[in-house]
């Protein structure tokens, strides 16, 4: 009687087992990669109600960041400024600018600015602000050179393996308090001894356990 099946068909548990095994650990992989904030929210430029300039705020102008972001130091969250903070100019500064109309508006209604949040960790991530700036950790350390870009742009990962690589060897990046604000700032040729300073001035001791940050 002849074979119903080819003979090349007693090769197929062999082929599936391997397929099996070989196709989702790629799958795994190549989520894990693509997927990652690396990809995902690198580059992140959000469309805001106002087309707010930091370059020519902060870059030209020289506004300190936290005349915006009054709470960074003090508070585990960096404020979105509200209306007042920006018409403490505009009553005077373009005050009839048709770009600044929503401003206007929100000041009149007393309904808050919609702006959309740039960098955003999910709830799960404990961070706080007024300790990495205490500890010396400046704002483009993680914002980029915000006086530089015409719309803010997310240009760091914000992963856990980027924050446990900072926490694990902190020194690079630390600065003095008085140049936490200064995008301009760099350290000094011989950063170690910046370093050993500011560990004996201001020690620290960043977590690199779970719990460091989910609570």
């Amino acid at each position: 009687m002849a074979q119903i099946f080819p003979a090349w068909w007693n090769r197929l548990p062999i082929i599936a087992a391997i397929g099996g095994s070989v196709v989702p650990a790629l799958a795994v992989a190549g989520v894990w990669y693509f997927f990652s904030p690396q990809y995902t929210d690198v580059g992140y430029q959000p469309v805001q109600p106002v087309a707010y300039s930091h370059r020519l705020h902060v870059g030209e102008l020289g506004l300190d960041c936290r005349y915006c972001h009054a709470s960074v130091e003090k508070s585990a969250v960096a404020n979105v400024p509200p209306t007042q903070t920006c018409m403490n100019c505009h009553q005077t500064v373009k005050r009839d600018s048709p770009a600044l109309a929503p401003i206007r508006e929100s000041m009149q209604t007393g309904r808050p600015m919609r702006w959309v949040r740039v960098h955003e960790l999910p709830e799960y991530a404990y961070f706080t602000h007024n300790m990495h700036v205490a500890a010396g950790i400046g704002c483009v350390t993680c914002h980029g050179r915000i006086d530089e870009m015409e719309r803010v742009t997310q240009v760091a990962p914000l992963s856990m393996s980027w924050c446990l690589d900072c926490h694990r060897n902190p020194d690079p990046h630390r600065r003095p308090l008085s140049e936490i604000t200064n995008m301009r700032w760099t350290p000094p040729r011989n950063g170690a001894v910046l370093a050993a300073q500011l560990a004996r001035e201001r020690p620290i001791a960043p977590p690199t356990d779970c719990s460091g940050c989910h609570r």
